[in-house]
């Protein structure tokens, strides 16, 4: 419980992300992957039945026992809602209606928002879309833990504590790394929600809003599911930014768990990238990957050598443009 880890510092590189190179030589010995760059419309049918079975959940538990309001929103609520945060960002990539209708992707995240109880989707995919463009970028992106994170979070109970506070992090990280001034969209996307919210309160009470934003909390926190987060980038091995993970909670996730095929081809929606791993197999096949999210929780917090400093970093040079 008590042991620190070895490391005391991010792992800094002075090359760019290898995203690009290698999409450019896919698309050259693999061209039809470019069919594969449309919307997915099933994604919006999908998003509005998930809002729906919130709602109804909402309605369920406003009349249970305490333990089972606790109970369902760790066991159902907070599966929905992590898998709706990915859903949001699906949409923050125009996968819902394409690139040439992305006012429609921006309400249509605000609507898939709501069952979270907090305000998330327009400021999410404008630091989304850092991540994608700077990938580990000194003051960029604000995926990257701060040096306080990885200085703190060095000993297996705190790496504990820093998995079950990630919703917290994922929340202040961005006004300490890269703060950006709100916008019209944001403060929409935030008077919506607290509307949303007063009015489930005002019909079905505390314990309906508990869920909710329970459900939200601790899906992004110690469950199953976020082992993505940690799956996506962290290096588990030297050298090695971007992994997948090919387990089966990819049907929860929209296929988030296809990391390097996301980053590779970013406005493919994840519904197809299975087919992108299919068709380039040779370049996808030989790289790290996981099948168990639970197990790179595991490995993440009793791994000595591994901690919130184990990131690539990159010091970015030339003009540096953000949403």
């Amino acid at each position: 419980m008590g042991n620190t880890v070895a490391r005391e510092d991010f792992e800094w590189v002075y090359t760019d992300q290898p995203h690009a190179d290698r999409r450019k030589e896919i698309l050259a010995k693999h061209p039809e992957i470019k069919a594969l760059m449309k919307p997915d419309h099933n994604l919006i049918w999908v998003v509005v039945l998930m809002v729906l079975a919130q709602l109804i959940a909402f309605y369920l538990v406003k009349d249970l026992e305490w333990k089972w309001v606790i109970f369902w929103a760790y066991v159902f609520g907070s599966c929905i809602s992590h898998s709706m945060t990915l859903a949001i960002h699906e949409i923050s990539h125009n996968s819902a209606f394409g690139n040439n209708k992305a006012m429609w992707n921006r309400w249509f995240g605000i609507f898939a928002n709501l069952p979270l109880g907090l305000p998330y989707s327009i400021s999410f995919k404008r630091y989304h879309m850092d991540h994608h463009r700077y990938l580990g970028g000194d003051g960029i992106d604000v995926d990257i833990p701060t040096n306080f994170e990885g200085w703190f979070f060095c000993t297996r109970f705190r790496k504990f504590i820093w998995i079950v506070l990630q919703p917290f992090f994922y929340a202040i990280r961005p006004l300490c790394i890269n703060p950006k001034p709100i916008t019209r969209l944001e403060i929409i996307n935030l008077l919506a929600q607290l509307s949303f919210d007063i009015v489930i309160y005002y019909l079905w009470g505390v314990k309906s809003t508990f869920y909710m934003l329970a459900g939200s909390v601790l899906g992004l926190g110690l469950h199953p599911i976020s082992g993505h987060f940690i799956a996506e980038h962290y290096m588990f091995l030297k050298g090695h930014e971007t992994y997948s993970y090919y387990g089966p909670l990819n049907l929860l996730t929209f296929n988030v768990g296809y990391h390097n095929e996301h980053h590779d081809f970013p406005n493919i929606p994840g519904k197809s990238l299975p087919l992108v791993k299919k068709i380039a197999a040779e370049y996808y096949d030989n790289l790290p990957q996981y099948n168990s999210w639970i197990k790179v929780l595991y490995d993440f917090v009793m791994d000595d050598t591994i901690s919130p400093y184990s990131r690539m970093k990159r010091q970015l040079k030339g003009e540096v443009k953000q949403d």
